[in-house]
């Protein structure tokens, strides 16, 4: 891969289109680029704020060992991954990863990859807080989201 991948844990929202930009501009190398942007969702119509806490260090740390996990796996010309922490509002971005290949294939397996492993490793902790006031709890974590990620680890069958 052509540079370092770009992991940023941030409070403040971030602009899509701009990310895409800023990895790609002035590159002819770049054949194909796949984004992920993960949303708060609210399927209830209950949720006020979704509050997502991280450890700092150990949270860029992991995501960066993810990062260069991928980069090693498939030939990659950028990769951008950003995940936000605070109070996150239904319909506002919370994660995007960003994977550019100079085939498209690459690019897919890559983004998927990271979060697949995003959504099962990096130190976050979910906390719904309800429009009613109450006290949604902690999101416990999904035996989906380790299957998932335990698909990169299996060797393919013969």
């Amino acid at each position: 891969m052509s540079g370092v991948p770009m992991v940023r844990i941030q409070r403040e929202d971030f602009d899509v289109a701009a990310e895409i930009a800023r990895l790609t501009q002035g590159r002819a190398d770049i054949g194909a680029v796949v984004s992920f942007q993960g949303l708060c969702r609210d399927e209830q119509g209950r949720l006020s704020a979704l509050e997502l806490e991280h450890y700092p260090g150990m949270a860029e740390a992991e995501i960066g060992r993810i990062a260069a996990d991928a980069t090693a796996r498939w030939p990659l010309q950028g990769l951008t991954v950003i995940h936000r922490h605070g109070k996150i509002a239904p319909g506002e971005n919370i994660v995007l990863v960003v994977a550019a290949s100079a085939h498209r294939q690459a690019a897919f397996e890559a983004a998927n990859f990271l979060m697949d492993f995003l959504k099962s490793r990096a130190p976050f902790w979910k906390k719904e807080h309800r429009l009613d006031g109450t006290d949604g709890g902690w999101v416990e974590a999904k035996d989906a989201d380790d299957q998932a990620a335990a698909r990169w680890t299996q060797s393919p069958p013969e």
